[in-house]
């Protein structure tokens, strides 16, 4: 485990993987995705501020709760660049999540509620599974338990 000084303004790749347990190649995936930043030193090293680490946090989180990395991108963006976000940045960012929550919520609420009746039903079709085929709509132009291309 390396050592971090409290004081360091910076931090280098190395550690911040150390620190988030993300490796060094979701960093520059991260990175080359415009969702933290780094300055290269005269040695092309990448440097990382130290809020970084905070920045990962939530964009872990985020994906934890299946928002993707296009609208995690987008609403980090609101995040000031020349300083630390505050907690109101935070709350104010995480508040764009609220819609797509409260959505999923309720789509897993439905599929909670139909995952017993489409697995004790065996039906295996897709003309009426209500997990496969909502509200049946191949069942006016499709037949059988496989759709084919076209």
């Amino acid at each position: 485990m390396s050592s971090v000084s409290w004081l360091s303004r910076e931090l280098t790749i190395g550690q911040v993987a150390e620190r988030s347990g993300i490796s060094t190649s979701a960093l520059r995936f991260y990175e080359r995705n415009g969702l933290i930043h780094s300055r290269r030193t005269s040695g092309n090293q990448r440097r990382y501020p130290r809020d970084t680490l905070r920045r990962i946090a939530f964009i872990r989180a985020s994906q934890r709760v299946g928002i993707s990395l296009e609208r995690i991108r987008a609403v980090m963006s609101l995040l000031p660049d020349n300083r630390t976000p505050t907690r109101e940045d935070w709350a104010r960012v995480s508040d764009c999540w609220r819609e797509d929550l409260d959505t999923r919520i309720r789509q897993l609420e439905e599929l909670r509620d139909d995952l017993t009746e489409c697995i004790g039903c065996g039906c295996l079709s897709l003309e009426r599974c209500v997990l496969a085929n909502p509200n049946d709509v191949y069942g006016e132009s499709h037949s059988g338990s496989r759709l084919t291309g076209g």
